[in-house]
């Protein structure tokens, strides 16, 4: 193992240090909050407003946690940091989460257009990663086969 890949290593353990701080943090934050809307008796989740604290809370946690899963399975790989394919499905959470949060009352239509562009853009990119995953790994196993 090269100097940089042991430097790669010891900052994905300090990123997941404080990844997991932060899940720790969010996941205290979301407990009471539920507590606190079940004492209140204000935990409808018919209300648009309590679904939207709560479910954006979790999916908050959800992007962490994939996050944290990527760094990890980061370090288990030996080629490249980071997968593109990973990256495009946490940018992907964040946009649904962003979607669960929005008031349409208050959003102009204009952020809603870029936000659903921006989620059919990652979409695309997705699939196309996706497809070319799979070519490569039939590729990989065509010349296996030759051997």
């Amino acid at each position: 193992m090269t100097l940089y890949e042991k430097f790669e290593q010891v900052v994905i353990f300090v990123l997941s240090a404080i990844i997991a701080v932060i899940v720790v943090a969010s996941v205290w934050a979301l407990m009471r909050e539920v507590v606190n809307r079940l004492v209140l008796g204000a935990f409808n989740t018919l209300n648009y407003a309590t679904f939207q604290v709560v479910f954006g809370m979790i999916f908050t946690v959800v992007i962490a946690l994939e996050f944290k899963r990527s760094l990890l399975v980061a370090t288990e790989r030996s080629f490249g940091i980071l997968q593109v394919r990973t990256i495009v499905l946490i940018a992907l959470l964040a946009i649904a989460r962003k979607f669960i949060i929005l008031d349409l009352g208050e959003t102009e239509p204009a952020k809603i257009a870029a936000l659903a562009g921006a989620a059919l853009a990652l979409g695309a990119v997705h699939w196309l990663v996706r497809d070319q995953d799979r070519r490569e790994e039939s590729g990989a196993k065509n010349a296996e086969g030759d051997q």
